[in-house]
């Protein structure tokens, strides 16, 4: 590890308590002389140091803070049990996909303040190596629309090929015939819609998208992507927006490294979540039920 993730331990302000030992996952801190020193050769830069310190004597170099512009965060921490449950549970269940959006601008404030709530989530040896681009009017959604749109134009206009479904049977992996299956009558129908502007299937009337990559160097990549977005969703619903992952765009983006690129996206970013943002149309009465969880109870 470099040494500039190491915490820095002012002396004056150390009372060598050590809450901040037992809880570092690389064994980093030790407790000499009645103060905390950094007595190891690695460390993640996790922060949990910095959080158990009631001193505040540790801190963190290149740290940018979670400052947010629309919303004003305690900087207690607060305990597992600290929120009532029910309420919580009631939160999660009441965030919706939304494809019925207002045309109505979203600030670039919201925006920003949506990715903070988006980086406090965990990742993969805290590497944190996440991007995030952000679309933020209509206009620049709908010309990333038609960039994607165009590449299932061509790939539907293959899987119409039953000679080159067949091939792809033969030779590859069959995934143009299950699309042909699976997916090409709907797109045909989205593509139409696109056209006449009659309706966005795609991004369904979005002002905004998000677009979250993954950076060279993380541990777990994908899972970080898409743990950020949904902490990215939750902290939406909190404020006010609407949300809705697109998978479809993210499946074009990856198979034409043309279209990131077209929107200053680098090439060794993964692209691994589009999410529209906007006020949402849509109001429900009640929670929905989901389905059955694929639980298995392993030892028993």
């Amino acid at each position: 590890m470099t040494t500039n993730k190491f915490p820095r331990i002012d002396p004056e302000k150390c009372t060598g308590c050590g809450l901040c030992v037992p809880v570092c996952p690389d064994h980093t801190l030790v407790i000499r002389a009645e103060k905390a020193q950094v007595g190891g050769k690695r460390c993640m830069g996790c922060g949990h140091c910095v959080a158990a310190c009631p001193q505040k004597a540790l801190t963190l170099p290149r740290r940018c803070g979670l400052d947010f512009e629309t919303i004003s965060p305690g900087k207690k921490w607060l305990p597992p049990g600290a929120i009532d449950p029910g309420e919580f549970i009631r939160f999660l269940a009441s965030r919706r996909s939304c494809r019925n959006y207002r045309k109505k601008k979203v600030a670039a404030p919201l925006l920003r303040d949506l990715v903070r709530g988006a980086i406090t989530a965990p990742s993969g040896t805290n590497s944190q190596k996440w991007g995030f681009h952000l679309i933020p009017d209509r206009g620049g959604v709908e010309r990333l629309g038609e960039t994607v749109a165009g590449f299932y134009r061509r790939i539907n206009k293959m899987a119409a090929n039953p000679l080159l479904r067949l091939a792809d049977r033969v030779f590859g992996h069959g995934t143009l015939e299950n699309y042909y299956r699976r997916h090409a009558a709907t797109v045909a129908e989205a593509l139409a819609a696109w056209d006449t502007g009659d309706r966005d299937l795609l991004f369904h009337g979005a002002p905004a998208l998000v677009i979250i990559t993954s950076l060279p160097g993380a541990s777990c990549p994908a899972e970080d992507a898409i743990l950020a977005g949904s902490h990215l969703m939750l902290t939406a619903h909190a404020i006010g927006l609407s949300t809705c992952m697109i998978g479809f765009a993210v499946e074009a983006m990856k198979r034409q490294h043309g279209i990131a690129a077209g929107i200053g996206i680098k090439e060794e970013e993964k692209i691994h979540a589009v999410i529209t943002v906007g006020y949402g149309k849509e109001t429900y009465s009640r929670t929905c039920e989901r389905k059955p969880p694929a639980l298995r109870i392993i030892g028993v």
